[in-house]
């Protein structure tokens, strides 16, 4: 039986949590997990990207793949939702009402060492850098900053005013999901500046996401806050 990427994953990510692979320990290389799971050498790679934007093991050059030093299976549950069965973006989760944008900038840059790490792209590689003020029935609803490679698709301001994830969608991309952090933290000046809080200190709901596309390579790392007056996160959980 040949196992997709997903069922790697799964399996891989058990043995991780039941302790046959410790932190900071070297994993299988891809061919002898290929072989064991009867499966391809890509189907594994696209497995191991999975655990990497979990932030469950990490790859070095040379080396090979390891368990991250500082994971603990309480990190599964420190706050974070991953991944999300259904991910969709604030266009469509709030169909019925009146979305609009304010596109504050759209440039492009080489991205830091960290970001091409999430991304898992080379560090040549340009990524987009946006930021834009959400409006819900014309009452503004989050701010968002977001870095996307350029190379995954190209963007203009007309998209950004509008759905990305809908753009992506008739591009021919299938999201797939994301690792969320979901936090508290006190305003900053850049968020009375976009509407989000009236003062220093007042609290904002944020949501760190690193989103996914269907053969497990991210896509965008994004930040969105949000004014604590209209915040709300519900969590169907199913045991």
């Amino acid at each position: 039986m040949a196992y997709n990427y997903k069922e790697v994953a799964n399996e891989l990510r058990r043995q991780i949590q039941n302790g046959k692979y410790r932190p900071g320990e070297l994993i299988s290389d891809q061919n002898k997990i290929a072989e064991d799971f009867c499966t391809t050498r890509i189907t594994v790679h696209k497995a191991l990207q999975l655990l990497m934007i979990e932030g469950m093991i990490y790859s070095k050059r040379g080396a090979g793949t390891f368990v991250r030093k500082d994971y603990s299976i309480d990190n599964s549950i420190n706050g974070k939702i991953s991944p999300s069965e259904q991910l969709l973006g604030t266009t469509e989760t709030n169909a019925g009402k009146s979305v609009t944008s304010k596109l504050l900038e759209l440039s492009a840059r080489i991205p830091s060492y960290e970001e091409a790490e999430n991304l898992l792209i080379q560090p040549t590689v340009p990524v987009y850098v946006i930021r834009r003020i959400r409006y819900l029935n014309d009452k503004v609803f989050a701010y968002e900053r977001t870095i996307m490679p350029t190379s995954i698709t190209t963007l203009t301001e007309d998209v950004l005013k509008s759905s990305v994830y809908s753009h992506l969608k008739k591009e021919g991309f299938n999201i797939e999901g994301s690792h969320r952090i979901v936090s508290a933290k006190k305003a900053s000046q850049t968020d009375i500046d976009t509407g989000i809080a009236e003062k220093i200190g007042e609290p904002v709901l944020v949501i760190n996401q690193l989103s996914y596309l269907d053969d497990g390579q991210p896509f965008e790392i994004s930040e969105s806050r949000f004014p604590y007056q209209n915040s709300k996160l519900t969590a169907d959980i199913t045991l």
